[in-house]
């Protein structure tokens, strides 16, 4: 008598009626390729339901079974059959064959839960009946369900034991607890658990800060205090302050020490990939040196004008005051040592956050620092500001001209408030702290800057750089510069940070000044224009060096006047039009004064005899804002009026900008329509920019512009002029560069570079 085939009882209850007790099936069932006719079978459910827990095991092992021997075909077997209270019947077996599977298997993993047509379709593929194929997918469903419950019963078993190992941790803790005000033992309700745990982690950290207060005394030479790790009264936060207290705990006092490897320990946790102890004696030590370098005068520091000016670093007397530090200089690395002060238009709280904020700090020192970024941060600093901040960080410091090689440098970059109320901030190397098979070419000895709270939001600077450097790949006519500490030194940092604090200080201004002409007529306009023009000038900027990550091809010119191009693809940035852009660059030297070569360039009134693309128009200067004390300190909107009628005007953006230590005249064409959203307070970054511009330096001569001896040789007090070109050659990303248009480019580039000369060699000098 053929026997019935029941679905597995775990798919019963979807197929029950809501008023029935007993489910009643009929199914056809193959054997060996027969037909069967139907038979019917009633299911008891309470019996079911007894014998579910046993069903589900012996279905696991059939399971396994089945994925074990090639997923046997099982016929007669229902979930009554499973009671072993009943008569066992036979169970009769149809094996697939391998072919079968892998073709099942292969279609489970795109559809675990086939359609009718698509079981129809794969069992006559197969060679199989449609309800063999069901059953199949029925059985690797719950099969795969089975292995799933299985990883997460142990995942959750693993969890339930850390909890239970966490909470008779706590318990324990709890039954040891003291009453904060007695010191006696606590009874159950006297102390949160959130309290007990703070103070577990505080006698954590004690024992951490006793450590490496150890630690930093055998390397300063003077013992380290402890200090008490009970949290004050929080003092306001301003706006403008970004830094995060790591775990709220905040010493009020300094106890008459200024430096402390303990108080850097407190936000300090789980960074493995530094060495920790040996990142913090580094840091401490350097912020002691860096206060002894800034605040010592003779015989460490010397000046050979009577003003002060051009201090120079005593290396024997270095050596006997900073016997530690970060170990003697390398062999074939020379030093550069220079310091600067400066009174600056921006608050200590301001300056702090820019310098540690390495996206600010970048774009503030954007003709100084090409690429900067914090690898990792060990310490955000206590009391909701920067005060203990601690920070891995790498950055490349350029010279804008591609004869000047960057420079690299890895290291730990550290901000400290000291009792007196002055700030500082130090970097120092980590070159020696990583294994590394490249020669050294930059390392960083402590440098940095002290910033001391003046009146009415004013800042006074003292700003320390100290480097060790192989400067053998740069050119020959920047050697003066370099060698006379301007090109990389102190004097530079301090200047350009004075002329940005002016300007942000035009950025923030409320209202539009009396003294500025055309057409913007909002400060949202304004200010949207400003920010447009610093875009401008940080594409620029980071177009022109020979940084490490752009790759320069030289074309033609001899020696110096080379003219190295250099191209990038600009796809889906709205701050570009798209397509491929040629960067073509090219440095000289001319034998006048910077400014001179200053005030030429950035005259409108003599624009058309050096622009080609002006094509002797007449410019017009649209709008002015001026940004700092210096008239040559400005944005502009400049207007060609071309002379030719059937050519439309064109518009530029201009901004030029000047300090002792460099100029910089910067501009880029812009369409009129997306400029006039622009000046009614729309959104500049939407706006594309292809700068293209000039970068005066003096030839290190005399060590500030504007002293020049006038015409002469290299470093008789002349100029070094970078001119650099950005052009769209194609408006497709993926077209290749012809060599037509780097011909062009170069014609171009070198037609300028004459018609400048030209120019300024028949000026009468200052």
């Amino acid at each position: 008598m053929p026997a019935g085939i029941m679905i597995p009882s775990r798919h019963v209850p979807s197929m029950i009626g809501r008023n029935s007790s007993a489910l009643t099936l009929a199914q056809t069932n193959i054997l060996e390729g027969q037909q069967l006719p139907l038979q019917h079978q009633l299911v008891d459910l309470s019996t079911q339901a007894t014998t579910t827990a046993e069903s589900e095991m012996i279905r696991t092992r059939e399971d396994d079974f089945e994925s074990k021997s090639g997923s046997d075909n099982i016929e007669g077997a229902s979930g009554d059959e499973q009671d072993p209270n009943q008569r066992p019947r036979k169970k009769r077996y149809h094996r697939h064959t391998q072919h079968q599977i892998q073709e099942m298997e292969a279609f489970f993993k795109d559809c675990p839960h086939p359609d009718d047509k698509q079981r129809k379709e794969l069992s006559r593929e197969l060679g199989l009946e449609p309800l063999q194929v069901k059953f199949w997918f029925q059985n690797k469903r719950t099969q795969m369900k089975t292995q799933h419950d299985r990883q997460e019963n142990s995942q959750l078993r693993s969890d339930n034991d850390k909890l239970r190992n966490e909470n008779l941790r706590y318990k324990e803790a709890l039954s040891n607890a003291s009453c904060p005000n007695c010191g006696g033992p606590a009874a159950l309700g006297e102390m949160s658990f959130d309290e007990h745990h703070l103070r577990i982690e505080n006698a954590r950290l004690r024992e951490e800060i006793d450590r490496i207060s150890g630690i930093a005394a055998k390397y300063v030479g003077k013992p380290m205090n402890s200090y008490s790790l009970l949290s004050p009264t929080l003092p306001s936060r301003s706006p403008l302050d970004l830094g995060v207290g790591g775990f709220g705990l905040h010493s009020p006092t300094m106890g008459g020490e200024m430096f402390s490897a303990a108080e850097l320990l407190r936000t300090v946790a789980g960074q493995p990939e530094v060495d920790k102890p040996m990142v913090i004696e580094l840091a401490v030590a350097a912020m002691e040196e860096l206060i002894r370098m800034a605040q010592l005068g003779e015989p460490l520091w010397s000046s050979p004008c009577l003003d002060g000016a051009n201090e120079i670093l005593n290396e024997e007397e270095y050596v006997q005051n900073f016997p530690r530090g970060i170990g003697p200089k390398p062999f074939g690395l020379k030093s550069e040592a220079s310091r600067e002060t400066a009174v600056v238009i921006m608050s200590h709280v301001n300056l702090v956050e820019i310098l540690m904020d390495p996206n600010q700090w970048s774009t503030m020192f954007s003709g100084i620092v090409s690429r900067g970024m914090t690898l990792e941060v060990l310490s955000t600093g206590v009391a909701g500001n920067y005060n203990g901040a601690l920070q891995v960080m790498t950055a490349e410091f350029q010279v804008p001209s591609p004869l000047v090689p960057t420079r690299e440098s890895y290291f730990v970059r550290y901000c400290k408030q000291h009792p007196d109320g002055t700030w500082a901030v130090v970097d120092v190397s980590l070159d020696g702290l990583r294994p590394s098979t490249a020669l050294m070419r930059c390392r960083r000895r402590p440098s940095g800057c002290l910033i001391q709270e003046m009146p009415n939001g004013y800042s006074k600077v003292i700003w320390v750089e100290h480097v060790e450097v192989d400067d053998r790949s740069v050119h020959s006519i920047y050697k003066p510069l370099v060698n006379s500490g301007i090109a990389f030194g102190a004097k530079r940092w301090v200047s350009t940070l004075d002329r940005q604090c002016e300007r942000l200080a035009s950025v923030m201004a409320s209202s539009i000044p009396s003294g500025e002409i055309g057409v913007i007529t909002t400060p949202e306009g304004r200010k949207s224009m400003l920010k447009l023009a610093e875009r401008m000038v940080l594409s620029f900027c980071g177009g022109v060096s020979a940084s490490t990550t752009h790759q320069w091809t030289t074309l033609s010119g001899s020696g110096a006047e080379d003219v190295r191009v250099m191209t990038r693809k600009s796809v889906d940035d709205p701050g570009r039009p798209p397509g491929i852009v040629l960067n073509a660059a090219t440095s000289f030297w001319l034998p006048v004064s910077p400014k001179r070569v200053f005030d030429f360039l950035r005259d409108e009134s003599s624009r058309s005899e050096w622009d080609i693309l002006s094509n002797g128009g007449v410019v017009q200067e649209m709008a002015h804002i001026a940004n700092g004390r210096d008239h040559g300190n400005c944005v502009s909107l400049l207007r060609v009026n071309s002379t030719n009628s059937n050519q439309s005007n064109m518009l530029i953006l201009q901004e030029s900008c000047t300090d002792p230590t460099g100029s910089y005249v910067i501009y880029a064409p812009v369409d009129v329509v997306a400029m006039n959203v622009v000046l009614n307070g729309g959104d500049p970054d939407y706006v594309a920019l292809l700068p293209s511009g000039f970068a005066i330096l003096p030839d290190g001569s005399n060590g500030v512009q504007g002293g020049g001896s006038g015409i002469g040789e290299v470093g008789s007090g002349g100029s070094l002029l970078t001119v650099a070109f950005q052009i769209l050659v194609d408006s497709i990303p993926t077209a290749k560069l012809s060599l037509g248009s780097v011909a062009t480019v170069n014609s171009l580039i070198a037609c300028t570079v004459e018609r400048i000369k030209a120019a300024v060699s028949g000026e009468n000098p200052q």
